[in-house]
């Protein structure tokens, strides 16, 4: 029997989570020496009062579970919301499937009016595969400027994997990096046929040994907020803060802005990016954008 990929997933979403777990943690004795690590089926079954049978099945993609069950088994797996949407989004698949194929996003004018306006904090706008759309003149200061990528390489996810730069900038490059293959994770089961992001994940399962293996780890994150911390060639090291708009007439588009502290060494490095900025000669992306 051909069993059903999208199901596949789930299964092995939910296999990931459960070999996070130890039995104290859900309250269960740990007992006998496990040959691996993590809850078994038969814990989580027991947990989720069903049949270790009925639950097996669920895990090897034999099966698609009820809105209800789904529930309890997320409240069993300790999943937090980011990777309870990712279940539920996984569990649709079958009930919306998407088209295979999706015209690029592009940046909508208004939206590039307003990265231009913001002059003292760096901002660019995300897609759905981590395509960056737009972007203002200080994030082409502080990253680069990503006009002089062609289009289908202008992917954050992976720049920061074939850009030696990438790995400069970034003083926690593999947090940066895990974070950013997170939140593709969750574009993937809302976009299962997505042939753009499915020849991205492949590239880059092929090209490198770390992609692949953090892709397998079925880790899922939402876009929100949070700090990094940067070694700018110009300025120095940089500690910001980074926050997600979502933008209005295309959810699937997320404006990322960046800023800093008021009165720290990092505010002071991002108005000496932006006077130096402001002292350089406008590039052909500039006008493009």
């Amino acid at each position: 029997m051909n069993r059903n990929p999208h199901l596949n997933e789930l299964g092995e979403f939910l296999k990931a989570r459960r070999a996070e777990l130890t039995p104290s943690e859900v309250g269960l004795r740990g007992g006998q020496r496990r040959r691996v690590k993590g809850l078994r089926r038969e814990e989580v079954a027991l947990l989720a009062a069903i049949s270790t049978e009925y639950y097996t099945r669920i895990e090897q993609g034999r099966l698609q579970a009820s809105a209800p069950l789904l529930d309890e088994i997320a409240q069993v797996l300790r999943l937090n919301d980011a990777q309870r949407t990712y279940l539920f989004d996984l569990a649709a698949k079958e009930r919306v499937r998407p088209a295979a194929y999706r015209e690029r996003q592009q940046v909508d004018p208004q939206l590039q009016r307003m990265l231009d306006d913001l002059s003292a904090s760096p901002a660019f706008v995300i897609g759905r595969c981590t395509d960056i759309l737009g972007w203002n003149r200080l994030a082409a200061a502080l990253w680069t400027d990503f006009g002089r990528y062609p289009e289908q390489e202008r992917v954050f996810v992976r720049l920061l994997f074939t850009e030696p730069w990438m790995r400069e900038l970034y003083v926690d490059w593999e947090e940066v990096t895990r974070l950013a293959i997170a939140q593709l994770r969750m574009e993937s089961a809302r976009y299962p046929d997505d042939q753009p992001l499915t020849a991205l994940v492949e590239e880059l399962s092929a090209r490198d040994p770390q992609f692949r293996q953090w892709w397998t780890e079925h880790d899922v994150a939402m876009r929100g907020n949070g700090v990094k911390k940067l070694r700018h060639p110009v300025v120095g090291e940089l500690t910001l803060d980074w926050n997600t708009l979502t933008c209005g007439t295309d959810p699937d588009q997320h404006i990322i802005v960046w800023n800093a502290e008021p009165g720290t060494p990092s505010h002071d490095g991002l108005r000496l990016l932006a006077s130096w900025t402001a002292d350089q000669k406008p590039s052909a992306s500039d006008a493009a954008t």
